[in-house]
């Protein structure tokens, strides 16, 4: 039976452990609006962070959802960053210089968002998962591309996951099902067997549920990653 997690103790003990990256394990260290607008000053446009951070989120809105394919998709997703990217740049850069370098400006960007700097983990995280992974086994089922893998490296998290799977790779998001059954198959359970923790009602309780996983979620600052701990503390003694 599908269950979400709200009592004080998780009601079966779950086989694996697995969590969504960003909003539950690392958030960021600037508003993008913020990061976007310092670059394009850099390649020499006048640009708001205010009205930046805007245009990101309406041309995230209006970004249409990538597609579900059997395998990677192209270039570990970097059209569809590209188009989401650019389109904010237009949005709340306009008019933008006639020589200015588009091209240049995404690169820097992308390559900004793969830095570990430009994360920070929670501060419940790294204790979570010292208490947690000597218990179970971990993963992380993440709508993210391989740029993750070097941010959780860079932030020493990287040796508590026995499993990482990422939406670029495996080429399903969140929600859909695919995602979290080969994250499952990864580790030789089953749905039942795994716990997902994660913050979006949609892309991770529902998807998880439909899948046939438990699910945690996450709400802080009420509901945070100690709570997690709380109601599996039967299982770490």
């Amino acid at each position: 039976m599908n269950m979400i997690v709200r009592s004080r103790k998780v009601k079966g003990q779950p086989r694996a452990i697995f969590f969504d990256a960003a909003g539950t394990l690392i958030r960021l260290t600037a508003p993008v609006g913020t990061t976007y607008a310092e670059i394009a000053r850099d390649f020499g446009a006048k640009a708001d962070p205010v009205k930046m951070e805007a245009a990101f989120r309406q041309s995230w809105k209006e970004q249409p959802a990538r597609a579900t394919i059997a395998g990677s998709r192209e270039e570990d997703d970097r059209p569809w960053w590209r188009a989401l990217a650019l389109g904010a740049l237009h949005r709340g850069c306009d008019p933008l210089p006639a020589s200015f370098d588009e091209e240049g400006w995404f690169d820097t960007v992308y390559r900004r968002y793969a830095e570990p700097s430009s994360w920070e983990l929670f501060p419940e995280v790294l204790g979570c998962l010292e208490a947690l992974s000597v218990r179970f086994p971990l993963g992380v089922i993440s709508n993210f591309d391989r740029r993750l893998e070097t941010i959780l490296s860079g932030h020493g998290v990287m040796p508590y996951f026995q499993s990482i799977t990422i939406s670029s790779v495996c080429g399903a998001d969140k929600p859909a099902a695919a995602i979290f059954e080969t994250a499952v198959v990864s580790l030789g359970l089953t749905p039942a067997d795994c716990l997902h923790v994660g913050d979006d009602p949609v892309r991770d309780r529902r998807g998880a549920e439909a899948a046939g996983m438990k699910c945690f979620l996450v709400d802080r600052p009420k509901v945070t990653l100690l709570a997690l701990t709380a109601r599996l503390g039967s299982f770490l003694s």
